[in-house]
């Protein structure tokens, strides 16, 4: 959502702003640390996918919404990939798809890219001499319809802790029109700011990269055209990104891969307010394929885009298919402890 940050310099705050300032510092030196994000390095060999499709079974206690954030994912990606399986009550010994694997959006890899319909952000860092090159990605929450984030290249420009939010006319006689009369016009700094704690500007007017009071809705349409983020990976964004940092956002729901020199395909739900392509998603599709050597199965790829699953599947002739592919792999156990109510605000939970 387009947010405003408003420092704040009457003394009647100072004691609230050291306070969060303290909380600020203990949330980015937790959650800076390499490994608590999905962290890859890339192909050395060419290739454009990176991690890999596991599959765990639930127990009582957590839902799907649990295993998505500890596994870095979103609501959508984690609902669409396990359809009929409840979101609150998976069931004990459920398997459940964990969709970590991601075709990357098209080169240049630098800075940071946003591919709205695939819900996620890309940050390449440069790497460190004698280092190979890395991507981070994130899950995010993305706009809402009528309020499309702009798309092109633009820059970090600012980096904001512990933000206010002045709320915009605009959203708040958005808010009251659907019965919320009380809305606030004013957000302070803290974890019940819709902004959460840390905040990169964009060159994008009133559009940033920030955190959020409502973590569960990450992966979702949410915003009034900022990128959401789960708190933790606000803090670990936010302290990798410097000012000046190229951002590049598109507009990509087909996606084609290469792994092994075969092709994947990953179809992603298109998102409305941004012009349409004259061509449709299979047409896009079929024409991204045709440079690939392989032979394809086109009847694999119209089905790849009829069912939209958000998962790169191999569409060469004679290779496995997401079924069988998530067959052979053996589920692991998960019975890490759920996340629980307090977690949705906008301070990071402690790592479950």
């Amino acid at each position: 959502m387009p947010m405003t940050h408003m420092p704040f310099f009457r003394a009647s705050t100072v004691v609230v702003r050291l306070i969060f300032g303290l909380h600020i510092l203990v949330l980015l030196l937790c959650w800076s640390a390499p490994g608590r994000s999905a962290t890859f390095v890339l192909p050395a060999d060419g290739s454009n996918i990176v991690g890999q499709l596991r599959v765990v079974t639930a127990d009582s206690r957590n839902t799907l919404l649990d295993i998505a954030r500890h596994f870095d994912l979103g609501h959508e990606e984690i609902t669409v990939a396990n359809p009929g399986v409840s979101i609150w009550l998976p069931g004990e010994g459920t398997p459940i798809v964990v969709p970590t694997e991601f075709i990357l959006p098209p080169r240049p890899w630098q800075g940071i890219v946003v591919n709205i319909p695939q819900r996620r952000l890309y940050y390449f860092p440069r790497p460190k001499p004698k280092e190979r090159a890395t991507v981070v990605t994130f899950p995010i929450g993305t706009a809402r319809p009528g309020w499309p984030t702009p798309l092109g290249t633009t820059r970090i420009t600012a980096k904001y802790e512990d933000p206010s939010w002045f709320v915009p006319k605009s959203i708040q006689e958005e808010h009251r029109s659907q019965g919320e009369f009380d809305f606030p016009e004013y957000f302070p700094p803290g974890p019940d700011n819709p902004m959460g704690m840390l905040a990169l500007e964009t060159g994008f007017a009133k559009i940033f990269i920030h955190g959020t009071n409502r973590p569960w809705g990450v992966g979702m349409r949410v915003t009034h055209g900022c990128i959401r983020l789960y708190p933790e990976h606000a803090a670990a964004l936010f302290s990798e990104v410097a000012v000046g940092t190229p951002v590049r956002i598109i507009n990509q729901p087909v996606m084609v891969g290469d792994r092994g020199g075969l092709p994947y395909l990953g179809v992603f739900e298109p998102v409305d307010g941004y012009p349409a392509d004259q061509f449709s998603l299979l047409a896009q599709a079929m024409d991204a394929l045709t440079l690939y050597d392989a032979p394809v199965d086109w009847q694999r790829v119209e089905q790849v885009v009829a069912a939209r699953r958000m998962v790169p599947i191999p569409v060469s002739v004679g290779a496995p298919s997401l079924d069988d592919l998530l067959a052979s792999i053996e589920p692991e156990t998960y019975d890490f402890e759920p996340y629980g109510i307090e977690a949705n605000q906008g301070m990071p939970p402690d790592a479950p």
